[in-house]
């Protein structure tokens, strides 16, 4: 296979709005990575019409092999076809060392660049074959964000970080059990808490599980992550049997770090995935419709945004809205967003709420008004209970909608952004209503959260975003010096009540995370705020039955 350098230029590729997430390059490509002061090489290798957001292999090849030629007696190419992944394939001329687990890791966060293409970090794992066998276990001892490992080889030489801490997938192939290799089984046992018998299976002679016992957090302590051993010389299903097992899991961001999480395909949990045109471009969504949803009733709708880069597809396991609704009945709906150019040069196609395409507004409020008609067509939505929330720059067009299209929504729910000019380049007209808000975001958040006091709103914020919240809070006439105050950890709350108590605005700022949302928040804004308002035809809108006016 013929490896090629990138376009110079990505912007001059254009986009085909009919498959706007749609790769625009494919086939492999040479770059590279700075690693302490020094240029080390990597090939990727993109298939032919990929979607973005779609998983991401890094693979470390035997020292001395020539990675394209390997590759492809190995079947990577294939593999990643079949699998429809982003494959990195990482090398080593003069062998491997324990030295090169910071070469492998900083393919991590080169695969996050979105130079060329877009992945995001839930979904990016790493595999070593022969000799690189070690690197890999050494570089997954010392950075916790990989999704996965496997290695098909012996880890012999592997120098291990025993001080890190956290779950790890582990599916290792060896042609003898040593003593270095049980030490390194040891090693990710221990970090993944697992109990001392273990069982066979699905291609595997050793299989170690986690213990099921929870002992202090049935919220927190969900240990799921396996190490996995088979003691044989290597055949090629054992690729196809290392990634099924490791690609069942993901690592999302959420309050105190990176979780590990059991990856929800939205199909195979029931979802359903729609496109419609508007104005010349595909829209996408995936629509969840509880079975308890029947026709012959009317039921709420709840609108769930992913963030910049984000898809549908990977938002709908970040956010587990659809288990909110299957316990709550309510519909469910994620909507893909436009798109725009992220950086200088770069890919016109990144996502992003109210984006730019060829110099002009994407009109993603009338994507979100025409899907809303639809759905009102074909489903049981009860039109005087839809709501919005989102994260990143889906919380900016919660934001939005709730500003400019107030009179479709009872109340939104924005995690982590509000509106910004700076990002959006854009203002909407306000709408005669609007809709309640719930703003969260985490104390490390760089993009919401400043250093210091606040003399209007009880935490320091971005000026922007505190422009919105300033203006929400004037458009409902609230005085941001009345507030109630209460703190449910990892939570501090702060409301803005109007003269009858209503809690038409609300802050909520998490403790010890950074830009993420995490799953309760789901239930926390369903639970909490979005399902106490419904907005009549009329305009009017009720909290908890009570009719408090027009808004």
């Amino acid at each position: 296979m013929e490896i090629r350098e990138f376009p110079k230029n990505m912007a001059d590729i254009p986009v085909d709005l009919s498959h706007p997430q749609r790769v625009l390059v494919s086939g492999l490509f040479q770059d590279q990575v700075t690693v302490n002061d020094e240029e080390r090489p990597f090939l990727t290798y993109i298939p032919e019409n990929l979607e973005y957001t779609r998983p991401c292999l890094a693979a470390a090849l035997p020292a001395g092999e020539d990675p394209a030629a390997y590759a492809e007696a190995m079947r990577l190419f294939a593999f990643a076809d079949e699998m429809r992944l982003f494959l990195l394939l990482a090398y080593a001329p003069d062998g491997w060392s324990t030295d090169d687990a910071a070469y492998l890791n900083s393919l991590y966060v080169k695969a996050q660049a979105r130079d060329y293409f877009v992945v995001l970090p839930d979904n990016i794992y790493l595999a070593g074959f022969g000799d690189a066998a070690a690197a890999v276990h050494a570089a997954a001892s010392q950075c916790i964000d990989w999704s996965g490992i496997m290695t098909f080889g012996s880890p012999e030489f592997a120098e291990i970080d025993t001080e890190m801490t956290g779950q790890m997938p582990v599916w290792m192939q060896v042609t003898e059990l040593t003593g270095k290799t049980e030490k390194i089984l040891q090693y990710w046992r221990q970090r993944n808490h697992t109990t001392e018998d273990s069982f066979y299976g699905q291609g595997s002679d050793y299989i170690w599980v986690p213990n099921p016992v929870r002992r202090q957090s049935e919220i927190n302590e969900e240990h799921a992550a396996q190490v996995r051993l088979t003691v044989s010389a290597y055949r090629p299903d054992h690729l196809d049997t290392a990634w099924t097992y490791i690609s069942s899991f993901c690592r999302h961001r959420g309050q105190g770090g990176k979780q590990l999480r059991y990856r929800r395909d939205p199909e195979a949990c029931g979802a359903v995935k729609r496109t419609m045109e508007v104005d010349g471009m595909t829209r996408l969504w995936y629509e969840y419709v509880p079975a308890g949803c029947t026709a012959d009733g009317k039921w709420p709708l709840v609108l769930v945004m992913p963030g910049r880069g984000g898809s549908a597809e990977t938002f709908f396991g970040l956010s587990d809205m659809s288990i909110v609704a299957e316990e709550r009945k309510f519909i469910a709906v994620f909507p893909q967003a436009g798109i725009y150019q992220q950086k200088p040069g770069g890919i016109r196609n990144v996502s992003l709420w109210s984006g730019r395409h060829d110099g002009q507004p994407v009109d993603d409020v009338k994507f979100i008004r025409t899907l809303i008609d639809d759905l009102a067509v074909r489903l049981p939505v009860d039109r005087t209970r839809i709501y919005a929330c989102g994260q990143s720059s889906g919380g900016m067009m919660s934001d939005v909608l709730g500003h400019t299209a107030g009179e479709l929504f009872a109340a939104v729910a924005a995690w982590s952004a509000l509106r910004s000019e700076s990002i959006l380049h854009r203002t909407f007209p306000e709408s005669e209503c609007g809709a309640p808000l719930m703003w969260i975001f985490g104390d490390h958040d760089p993009i919401c959260s400043f250093p210091g006091e606040d003399t209007d709103l009880p935490f320091a914020v971005n000026p922007e975003m505190k422009a919105s919240f300033l203006e929400k809070l004037k458009h409902f006439g609230l005085d941001s010096q009345v507030r109630e105050t209460w703190t449910s950890w990892p939570v501090d709350w702060c409301s803005f009540p109007d003269e009858a108590g209503v809690p038409l605005a609300v802050m909520g700022r998490v403790h010890n995370m950074a830009h993420a949302n995490y799953p309760e928040l789901s239930w926390i804004s369903y639970d909490q705020f979005l399902c106490q308002f419904r907005r009549a035809e009329n305009g009017d809108l009720y909290y908890r039955g009570r009719r408090i006016g027009k808004h």
